[in-house]
């Protein structure tokens, strides 16, 4: 470290913003995060992670860290997901917060800002509370619905409409780098570590370049890795459904004895009620067993110990003056 940089005691701020097709919004989003960091005055350091994008991400992030040494360029070898991403980025993030952005733009650099003088008053985690999106009525509503029911399912209180989108004090992300778990899902584990933590409403706008990788199914697939990680309920509903399953059948034998001796010549035979009975019950096994065994793929991934991520290779990373924490 430089005699210069020595004295210079502004904050560091890292930027990881987890890329996937989004080769036509880096060069804006970096122009934007400069400006951003310009404007609050603190030093920065800002990690791009390709995530094996198959467009020209790649000769696009080169191009950026050759100009700028404070820029630098994750690879992966195949597509690990945007939690492990932002993971790769912060295990290499020396700056004294990290924010968290996707980049296709949809979370506004700018909004760094106001999450930065959060930061300055003490809160250790600063998210972004998504008030509204641009998008379509049924999206909106079924994202909204989704919050709402993983945070009255989580045995944590996980904040409603807030996304990855966020600033975390160095001290939280030093307790995430250090959890050993592999399935994240990075702003429940953000709730889960605990510290003063604030909002700050914004308006989620569209996509900017190409079309969105996500969709219905695995926006799906998100709320499954949510709920098996920080909820227990699905598990009590076994509970329940037997519950019920044997009070139903309790009040139905309990039924027919009566009937049948009050009304002997008119109590029902045949297979309709057994083939009903079987199914119904053969449901409420099948559903149970669908809750137990995605329970169980879930401990079978963590067990099986392999990384969150594969790195294939780095640009302006490492750098010899300043080692990462």
């Amino acid at each position: 470290m430089t005699e210069m940089q020595a004295k210079d005691d502004r904050a560091r701020i890292s930027a990881i913003i987890a890329c996937y097709k989004d080769g036509q919004a880096i060069p804006i989003m970096y122009r934007r995060l400069v400006d951003t960091f310009q404007k609050i005055n603190v030093r920065y350091e800002i990690i791009f992670v390709n995530d094996h994008s198959p467009d020209d991400s790649r000769e696009v992030l080169k191009t950026l860290a050759d100009g700028d040494p404070n820029v630098i360029a994750i690879h992966h070898s195949r597509n690990f997901g945007s939690q492990n991403a932002f993971t790769s980025g912060m295990r290499i993030s020396t700056g004294d917060a990290v924010v968290l952005l996707d980049g296709d733009l949809q979370d506004p650099p700018e909004l760094i800002a106001d999450f930065y003088q959060k930061w300055r008053e003490g809160y250790k985690v600063v998210y972004g509370e998504r008030v509204r999106r641009e998008t379509s009525f049924f999206m909106q509503a079924a994202y909204k619905a989704f919050y709402r029911a993983f945070h009255s399912l989580s045995y944590i209180p996980v904040p409603v409409d807030a996304g990855d989108f966020s600033l975390l004090d160095r001290q939280v992300v030093d307790v995430l780098n250090a959890l050993p778990e592999k399935n994240r899902f990075l702003r429940g584990l953000r709730a889960w570590a605990g510290f003063s933590q604030v909002g700050v409403p914004y308006l989620r706008p569209e996509r900017m370049f190409g079309k969105s990788t996500n969709n219905l199914l695995r926006n799906l697939e998100w709320a499954r890795k949510a709920i098996l990680s920080f909820s227990y309920k699905p598990l009590d509903l076994i509970t329940v459904l037997a519950g019920v399953t044997v009070l139903a059948s309790l009040l139905g034998i309990l039924w027919q004895i009566f009937y049948h001796l009050a009304f002997p010549k008119d109590t029902p035979s045949g297979f309709t009620t057994i083939i009903l009975l079987i199914l119904f019950l053969g449901g409420i096994q099948l559903i149970c067993l669908a809750i137990i065994g995605s329970y169980l793929a879930h401990i079978y991934d963590e067990v099986k110990s392999r990384p969150t991520h594969i790195v294939e290779g780095y640009f302006n990373y490492p750098r010899p003056q300043e080692p990462p924490r």
